[in-house]
Formats: C-alpha cells, sequence, structure tokens
C-alpha cells in the first residue's frame, strides 16, 4: 500500500485529506479538531514512508488561496479598524513574539541545547514556516558560512528543520487544545466586548423593525441627515415615516416634526438607541398598514453596482428605493451610506409598490451570476501576491528578506479587498465562493506540510529531539495562555476574536479553522488579518536575530 501510495501522490492528496476530514469529525468529549485533523494526518503518512511527500507545489498553491481569499475577505475591515485598538493589538502580537524569541535563546543557554535547532524550535513552536525559510538563508550568508560546503553545511541548515519538526505539531495541537479548554472554562467571556473587528462595539443580533413617536423637543424640524449622519453610530435605517395620514420613505432631507411616526430597523441595542433619540415606542405599525409599498430581497450581482457604497448609488433620488438589510453570508447587517455592496449580497429593499423590477434590474438580481468565480481578477490577484511574496525587502544593515508565499498574497488580498475594484476589474468575490476556495485552499495547505513535517518525526524523538519538543511545547503554551487571558483582559476582547488574535500571532491557518469553525462571527477573520503581517514580518526578523545570536 505504501508504495502504491508513494506512486500516485494524487492519490496520497485525497487520502490524507479524506482520512483527516473524517478523523476531523469525530467529537470527543465535545472537542473535534476539524479541518485541522488533515494536518495530523499528513504527518502520520509522512512520518511512515520518506517517500510520502505531496508535491510542494500543491501545498503552495492551498496556502496562496487560503490566505489571499482571507485577505479580500477582510480587506475592508482591516483598513476600517486602524486606531487605538488595533495599534495595541499588533504591539501586543509583537510583544508576545519577542517574549517567544527570549525564551528560546534562554532555552538555547539553560539546557545547553543546539542553538540553531532552537532557531527550529522558535519557528516551530510560532508555526512559521517563511521564518524556518528565513534562518536558513541567514545561516547561509553568516560570517563563515560561505565557506562551509558539502556535509557541514548541510549538518548546519539541518539542524533548524529538526528543531522544527518536532517543535511544529504541538504548536498547532497546543493551541487548538488551550482554544478549547480556555473556551470551556471562560465560557461567560463571549458576552464581554464580543465585537465582530477591531473597530465594532457590538456583536450583531437579529434584525427587526418598530415605530417610534417622534416626540423628543431636541428633533423637531431637523432632517434626518443632521441626526443619523451615516447611521454608522446609531445602528438604525429609518425606512418609512407617517406624518399626519400621508406615509413617505424617509431620505435624507425629510424633515422630522412632533407626533411623526418613524419605522426604524436595527438590532435590540439599536432599538434603545432609537427609542431614546425619537422619545417613545408605538404601538402603531405602520410598516404593515400601508399596501403603497413593497419589499424583497434582491441579489448584487450588476457589477456597475458591485464595489460601491450605497452613497454613491445614490437609490433614493435615483430609484425611490431605500435598502434596509444587508446578508453577507449567513450574517445580516444594517447597511450605512459606507458599506461596500458585494458581488452575491442580498439587500432588502423598500420601495413603492411596482418599482422592484425597476430596482432588481438595476441591482442585477441574478443568483448565478452572483455565485460566480471572476478568474480574471483572481489570477491578477495572485500574481500581485505571489511578486510580493518573493520581492526581496530591505533590512537595516543591508540584508533582506522575503514575505513569502504567506504574507504577500494576504497584504495583496487585504489591499484589494479594501479597493474591491479597479476600474473594469472587481477584487471581490461572493461570500460563498470565497468560503469554497478558502477550504480548497486550507486542506491542500494542512495535507502538503502535514507529509513534509512527518520526516524524520519519530527518528528524531527517540534521539533525543523529545528535549526540542518539550521546549518548544513549554514556548508554545506560554505564548498561548498569555495571548488568551491578555487578550481578554486587557485588550477587552471577544473569545472568537482573542482565537482569531492568537491565530494571527501563531500564523497558523489550522488554528484560524477551529476558531471559525467554533467562533460562530466573522471576528476570528479580521483579528487573523488584522495582527498577521505584523506578526510574520516580526519572526522573520527576530529568527535572523537569533541565528547570529546562537550560531
Amino acid at each position: 500500500m505504501i508504495d502504491f501510495l508513494a506512486s500516485s501522490p494524487l492519490l496520497l492528496l485525497f487520502t490524507v485529506i479524506g482520512v483527516g476530514w473524517l478523523a476531523g469529525s469525530i467529537r470527543v468529549f465535545g472537542f473535534s479538531l476539524g479541518p485541522a485533523a488533515v494536518l495530523f494526518v499528513g504527518i502520520f503518512f509522512g512520518s511512515l514512508d520518506p517517500r510520502l511527500r505531496i508535491p510542494e507545489l500543491l501545498y503552495v498553491l492551498g496556502l496562496v488561496l487560503f490566505v489571499y481569499t482571507i485577505g479580500l475577505q477582510s480587506g475592508p475591515s482591516f483598513f476600517s479598524s486602524f486606531g487605538k485598538r488595533a495599534l495595541r493589538a499588533n504591539l501586543f502580537a509583537f510583544g508576545a513574539i519577542l517574549l517567544a524569541a527570549v525564551l528560546a535563546y534562554a532555552g538555547a543557554k539553560l539546557f545547553g541545547l543546539d542553538g540553531l535547532s532552537m532557531v527550529g524550535v522558535f519557528c516551530g513552536a510560532l508555526t512559521n514556516t517563511p521564518a524556518l525559510a528565513a534562518s536558513i538563508e541567514a545561516i547561509r550568508g553568516a560570517p563563515g558560512g560561505a565557506a562551509l560546503t558539502g556535509l557541514g553545511m548541510q549538518l548546519r541548515t539541518s539542524a533548524p528543520v529538526i528543531g522544527y519538526s518536532v517543535a511544529y505539531p504541538f504548536g498547532v495541537i497546543g493551541v487548538l487544545l488551550a482554544f478549547h479548554l480556555v473556551g470551556k472554562m471562560k465560557s461567560g467571556m463571549t458576552g464581554k466586548g464580543s465585537e465582530p473587528g477591531p473597530s465594532s462595539t457590538e456583536t450583531p443580533g437579529p434584525l427587526y423593525g418598530r415605530t417610534y413617536r417622534v416626540v423628543n423637543p431636541g428633533v423637531f424640524g431637523k432632517t434626518v441627515a443632521s441626526l443619523l449622519g451615516d447611521g454608522s453610530h446609531h445602528g438604525f435605517v429609518l425606512s418609512r415615516l407617517r406624518h399626519g395620514d400621508e406615509t413617505s420613505l424617509v431620505y435624507a432631507e425629510t424633515t422630522l416634526a412632533r407626533d411623526d411616526l418613524v419605522v426604524a430597523v436595527g438590532n435590540g441595542a439599536a432599538h434603545e438607541r432609537a427609542r431614546i433619540l425619537f422619545g417613545e415606542e408605538s404601538t402603531l405599525e405602520i410598516q404593515t398598514e400601508n399596501k403603497e409599498f413593497d419589499f424583497r430581497r434582491i441579489d448584487v450581482s450588476d457589477k456597475r453596482v458591485i464595489g460601491k457604497t450605497i452613497r454613491e448609488l445614490n437609490m433614493q433620488n435615483l430609484l425611490d428605493a431605500t435598502i434596509t438589510r444587508v446578508r453577507r453570508g449567513d450574517v445580516d447587517f444594517v447597511p450605512t451610506g459606507e458599506t461596500l455592496l458585494e458581488r452575491g449580497d442580498r439587500v432588502r429593499v423598500l420601495t413603492w409598490a411596482g418599482n422592484l423590477d425597476r430596482v432588481a434590474r438595476f441591482l442585477g438580481d441574478s443568483v448565478r451570476s452572483g455565485s460566480e468565480a471572476d478568474f480574471l481578477s483572481l489570477s491578477v490577484g495572485l500574481v500581485i501576491g505571489v511578486l510580493l511574496g518573493i520581492a526581496p525587502l530591505p533590512l537595516p544593515g543591508g540584508g533582506t528578506f522575503t514575505l513569502g508565499f504567506a504574507g504577500g498574497p494576504l497584504i495583496a488580498g487585504l489591499l484589494l479587498g479594501r479597493l474591491q475594484r479597479s476600474g473594469p476589474i472587481t477584487w471581490g468575490m461572493p461570500f460563498s465562493v470565497n468560503l469554497t476556495l478558502r477550504q480548497v485552499g486550507l486542506v491542500l495547505f494542512l495535507a502538503g506540510i502535514g507529509t513534509k513535517a512527518g520526516d524524520g518525526f519519530l527518528g528524531t524523538v527517540e534521539h533525543g529531539g523529545w528535549i526540542l519538543m518539550a521546549v518548544g511545547a513549554g514556548i508554545t503554551t506560554v505564548i498561548t495562555l498569555l495571548v488568551l487571558i491578555g487578550g481578554s483582559r486587557f485588550l477587552r476582547l471577544s473569545y472568537p476574536s482573542v482565537m482569531g488574535l492568537m491565530s494571527g500571532i501563531q500564523t497558523q491557518p489550522a488554528c484560524l479553522a477551529y476558531a471559525n469553525e467554533h467562533g460562530g462571527t466573522d471576528a476570528p477573520n479580521v483579528w487573523y488579518a488584522s495582527v498577521y503581517p505584523v506578526s510574520m514580518i516580526a519572526k522573520i526578523i527576530l529568527v535572523q536575530l537569533l541565528v547570529s545570536r546562537l550560531m
């Protein structure tokens, strides 16, 4: 069987993915590995025979797809999150990685371990392959390194790989276990500061409409625009207004008067703000009484509207229509004037009866077009990401480093996700397409890196590698607990957000996959993308400093 699998890498790939996916679905005491099980099945197969290797191109392709699609999805939230909170998170992430480097250095000196092996332990404990590659390049370029050839250079460059291979598995599974155990102990965490992203202040809840009577003298004679602005601070949108016996849509220039009735759409917290603003809730439900209006869900698929803000579309003035809700993936939220429409969004539109077909034509309303991948924009975006990843970036002192196939595509995805479109090219993709490509990329990456890490794993452990493994496990444990506890107490993040933060510090897609599966929100993706670039660069720089100190 081993000979058969070794002769067919494609068969090996699908075997690892299939067995891993099956293993990941098994729950023990409520805990399951999910997609991360593919990694450990890969390590198992890789440890059976050195020939059981998935070609590097396949798992690099998976890694590029995975991080690029995350960047696309998280780009808008990432760039809107800059502020004191995001800055603190990145400083916190850098501090955690710096502590890991100090622990690796101390472990080498305290236990008398090979310094270059400990460099690999640092990379494996924080599960960062680009840092491992940077360490090998640093060894080759170190003073005296150029004079080494053959066996001498091979021994030097293999030491970090050995340290990496024994520390990497616990660098993943240790974090996953910590996610599970700390989550159980702190189950109340999800109610504290449970924001979906760095710039948000509350968790989106079920959206519904309520009618309010304008009795607050402070809003008499004021326009909706002057009261609500773009709506981002209030969290609700106004859809209808009854003045006397006349009911109309609400526009930015609509002026409020005493005893007007307005319908607000939002979640529970937003409705509390609406009640305070307008004065009192009304028992009249004017949204169900008037037959002059109609509403329905419409799929956003027309290229002319994708990537534009609701304010830019100016639908109220052009079409007499108001978007009251946006459904993206599995989440409904109240839009603001700055909300960018993405392909595949489903928007709830309120307009005059008989006008819905006109609005539908404007937005596209095609399920098929809204769920297809644009491979032109995808390929161009990936080319940009790969070029960013392989481009040498200067370091102080004349050295260089690269972002690698994880950092480059992620940064490209973040930038293009924020842009949404450049001329005729729409960078974003439907949520369902993004999620599918992300999952495909993830399992390709996990299967490939698993079979690679399995090479020599058991042999290294048998010949004293357990000491390196123990030190690596200690580094992973200290950093993980520090981030999970400190992120909650000092950064005041929700537990899903803390898991995303830790996954970003680890630069580990497998941990992010677990956080997404158990978090229930998109917050892990946002925080992962928020700290990933700084974490990646910090590891690449610090590992080269470790090489200079421990070589």
